[in-house]
């Protein structure tokens, strides 16, 4: 999956594909999400705070960590 470049402070990038929407934090941790609607995302990339967006996504969608 491709991911874009955010402005963050936590976040280093996003990327969705197929209803997953992948997270690489600055940490090097990547976190994937599962059955994301694609409004979501784009909703994300367009927040005013990537990290406040993503913190209310958190408690809507399971998660897997990949590292």
């Amino acid at each position: 999956m491709q991911r874009r470049s955010v402005t963050s402070s936590n976040v280093a990038s996003v990327g969705w594909e197929e209803e997953t929407l992948e997270v690489e934090f600055v940490s090097g941790h990547v976190y994937l999400y599962h059955e994301v609607p694609e409004g979501e995302y784009q909703a994300l990339l367009g927040a005013d705070s990537i990290g406040r967006a993503l913190s209310s996504l958190r408690d809507k969608y399971t998660s897997t960590r990949l590292r």
